[in-house]
C-alpha cells in the first residue's frame, strides 16, 4: 500500500494546495497532510487552526487525513508507514531546493521516495505568504484560498484601520 504523506505549514491552506492533495490523493491509497509544528516560525494560525482548516476543505476526499507533526519529515513518514513524500513544484527556482532535500531524505531513509507534482499553471505565483498579505489589507483572497476558509483567513488576519 502506497502511503504518501503531504508536508508543509499551510498557514493558510491555498487552492495550490489543495490542487496538489486532490491529485496527490488519486495516486496514493493513502494520503496524510502533515501540518508542521516548527518553533522557528511563527505562523498567521496556530497548528490547531491549520489542521481544521484543511479538514474543512478535504473532507470529501475520502483517503486523506490531517495531523500534525514536529521533528523530520522522514521520522514522520517511518512513524506513519509512509514510503512517499509528495512536493509540489511551483518553478524552476523551487526544483534545486526541493531536490536537494529528496536527495537528503532518501539518504535518512531509503525506505522513502520523494515525488514532485508540478502546479497547476494557474496556482504557480500562489503562496501562503501572498495570500496572508492580501489578506492582512483586506484585499479579495476569493480566487486564492478555498472557498470554506475565505472568512476564516479573514477573521484571523484582516484588522481593518479605525479612523
Amino acid at each position: 500500500m502506497k502511503v504518501g504523506i503531504y508536508a508543509g505549514s499551510f498557514d493558510p491552506i491555498t487552492l495550490g494546495h489543495l490542487d496538489i492533495i486532490k491529485r496527490a490523493s488519486r495516486i496514493t491509497k493513502k494520503l496524510i497532510i502533515a501540518v508542521l509544528n516548527n518553533n522557528a516560525k511563527k505562523p498567521a494560525f496556530s497548528v490547531e487552526e491549520r489542521l481544521e482548516l484543511i479538514r474543512k476543505v478535504t473532507r470529501d476526499i475520502p483517503n486523506v487525513e490531517v495531523m500534525s507533526f514536529s521533528g523530520l519529515t522522514v521520522d514522520f513518514a517511518r512513524e506513519q508507514n509512509a514510503n512517499v513524500l509528495v512536493r509540489g513544484l511551483r518553478a524552476v527556482t523551487d526544483f534545486e531546493y526541493e531536490l536537494q532535500i529528496a536527495q537528503l531524505n532518501h539518504k535518512l531513509n531509503p525506505e522513502v521516495d520523494t515525488i514532485f507534482l508540478t502546479t497547476s499553471v494557474e496556482y504557480s505565483y500562489l503562496s501562503s505568504s501572498i495570500v496572508k498579505e492580501i489578506a492582512s489589507y483586506g484585499g479579495d483572497i476569493s480566487q486564492f484560498v478555498p472557498s470554506e476558509v475565505v472568512e476564516d483567513v479573514y477573521q484571523k488576519l484582516y484588522k481593518p484601520k479605525e479612523n
